[in-house]
């Protein structure tokens, strides 16, 4: 789900496995504004995905570079019919 939300910059998922994945697309942010051959190494280890990876130290990290925190928005969106799941988009911000 990191890379999607990493290549879309916008998913929809449920509210819990958006909430859990914030926390883990935040500290990668955060680690990746650094840019540097280590970085590129660690966040590959995590992604599994040279395009998310490259994308998200490229083109993601510099923009947040003067924001402390909060680089992901949770919207919540509808109750899926099937299951009655609370639905909602994560976006980046």
């Amino acid at each position: 789900m990191a890379i999607a939300l990493i290549m879309h910059e916008r998913i929809e998922t449920t509210v819990a496995k958006a909430k859990s994945l914030r926390s883990y697309i935040e500290k990668l942010i955060t680690k990746a504004r650094e840019a540097d051959f280590n970085t590129h190494r660690e966040i590959f280890a995590h992604l599994q995905d040279k395009e998310a990876t490259k994308k998200l130290i490229n083109e993601i990290a510099p923009k947040y570079k003067d924001r402390n925190g909060g680089y992901t928005r949770i919207v919540r969106t509808r109750t899926r019919r099937g299951d009655a799941a609370e639905m909602a988009f994560i976006e980046l911000v």
